[in-house]
């Protein structure tokens, strides 16, 4: 009964913001970047939450309960890419605009504009597809009698109504809310499963030894293949920009970074933790669950409800803003760059909320092609990571990049990465006996990199204009 109590409490919590912050949003600007009025405390959980959803909470866990503390390299990857996000936060915020493909276009054309929203929505509606599926499961946990269908469809309403609400300034608000939650939540659980399981010294005997090793049964490709989509997807991640374009000031947006590098080493590193010790005890045959279960089975009462109410929020949190990233892509750089240029405001507020719905409803049939959350994620991060990073990376970093290079990375990134992984699932037997062992992140990178670099450097560099639209006052 706690169980029920907590998550109806989560809900009524979740739409009280949503509804506070829907009477706010007066503008576009407002939907898309919550008025640019966000601080930087809230700027560091709203980064938080976006973060670590589903790919944290269930693919993480999944990859801990199989392979123990290893699967820490697929969060390690996010890290590293955090360390170069420090340096960029505030240059972001000086372009104060509103999507990523905005940011291509300054700096190359509107080609790479639209060739990087394709991109987006591609990855980012399989990234909240496996939210939905986060969602089912625990409601599935927690009312038996509601099938992980339903559940899903149930986790898919929810979410379209939060993010269609009020956009940003709706998402951000719950975002404080839920990272604070989860955080102090799992910080207290950790000390409190480990107790309950009889201590380190257990669970050391009764897990492989290979589960307390660095690179556990993966060899070096298998921990890399973990680590690079995790950092491509981060320091390209258009929803990170998007928060920072939110941001007051430039003052403001680096120094969330700060705080997000230590709220995300803390929480993921925590939350490894959880699943590892978990798995000593706790046995399923639904290994991303292993959160969820712990909560419901290993933990006191109230404290579980509490974590498992977290987590479910989490997972609305994330799957809030991976499927507003990909509405406001279509909403501003289509739709208002190539349909509709003198839209009226209150147009492009029901338009925008009507792609809000349509992804939804796409991501919810994207839901039904996986089973595994932890291989979907990374697909996900490699087609964004492949195919959109390198191109905004060399907007910050190298100024001979152009918009040819940018154009050749961008396709041969999303071509690469899909074509590689249709390969794999259904080409002959000798194709799948060379490939079938080779990640996707691999031959996509390389490919997009190299025609960055190599197509730059043969064609005529960027002009004047070009490379000053981004220069900080």
């Amino acid at each position: 009964m706690i169980y029920v109590i907590t998550l109806s409490f989560v809900v009524v919590l979740l739409v009280s913001i949503t509804v506070y912050k829907f009477t706010q949003v007066k503008t576009q600007t407002d939907f898309m970047v919550a008025g640019r009025k966000l601080s930087w405390p809230v700027l560091v959980f709203t980064l938080l939450s976006s973060w670590i959803g589903a790919g944290s909470l269930l693919g993480g866990s999944e990859n801990a309960y199989n392979h123990g503390f290893a699967a820490l390299w697929q969060p390690a990857g996010g890290w590293l890419g955090l360390l170069l996000i420090a340096a960029i936060a505030g240059r972001a915020r000086h372009f104060a605009q509103f999507t990523v493909p905005d940011l291509l276009e300054a700096r190359y054309d509107s080609t790479t504009r639209v060739l990087a929203t394709i991109a987006i929505v591609i990855s980012y509606v399989i990234i909240t597809s496996y939210q939905f599926i986060g969602g089912g499961d625990i409601l599935h946990l927690i009312f038996p009698s509601v099938s992980r269908d339903t559940g899903l469809w149930i986790m898919a309403a929810f979410v379209i109504f939060f993010t269609a609400m009020a956009g940003m300034a709706s998402i951000a608000y719950l975002d404080l809310v839920i990272g604070s939650v989860v955080t102090c939540t799992v910080i207290v659980a950790v000390p409190v499963l480990l107790h309950r399981v009889g201590g380190w010294s257990v669970v050391r005997a009764s897990l492989p030894a290979t589960h307390f090793q660095i690179l556990g049964d993966y060899d070096w490709h298998g921990a890399l293949g973990l680590m690079l989509p995790t950092t491509l997807l981060l320091i390209g991640n258009q929803g990170m920009y998007q928060k920072f374009f939110s941001a007051k000031s430039e003052s403001d947006a680096r120094k969330s970074v700060i705080g997000w590098i230590v709220g995300t080493v803390t929480l993921e590193t925590l939350l490894i933790v959880l699943a590892v010790v978990s798995s000593s005890k706790l046995h399923t045959e639904h290994p991303r669950e292993i959160l969820a279960l712990t909560a419901k089975q290993a933990l006191p009462s109230l404290l579980g409800a509490i974590l498992l109410g977290g987590v479910f929020a989490k997972v609305i949190s994330t799957a809030n803003n991976f499927l507003f990233s990909p509405s406001t892509n279509l909403i501003h750089d289509v739709y208002q760059r190539f349909i509709n240029k003198n839209a009226s405001p209150v147009r492009i507020m029901v338009v925008s909320r009507l792609i809000v719905v349509f992804l939804g409803l796409f991501a919810v049939l994207q839901a039904a092609q996986f089973q595994s959350v932890l291989k979907a994620s990374l697909y996900a991060y490699t087609v964004y990571g492949a195919a959109v990073t390198p191109s905004v990376m060399a907007v910050f970093f190298w100024r001979r990049s152009n918009t040819a290079g940018a154009v050749s990375s961008i396709v041969l990134g999303t071509v690469v990465t899909v074509g590689w992984q249709l390969f794999q699932k259904y080409g002959s037997p000798e194709i799948q006996a060379v490939i079938g062992n080779v990640d996707a992140v691999y031959p996509a990178l390389a490919a997009s990199v190299a025609s960055l670099i190599v197509v730059s450097l043969l064609t005529p560099p960027p002009s004047s204009q070009q490379l000053a639209a981004l220069e900080t006052s």
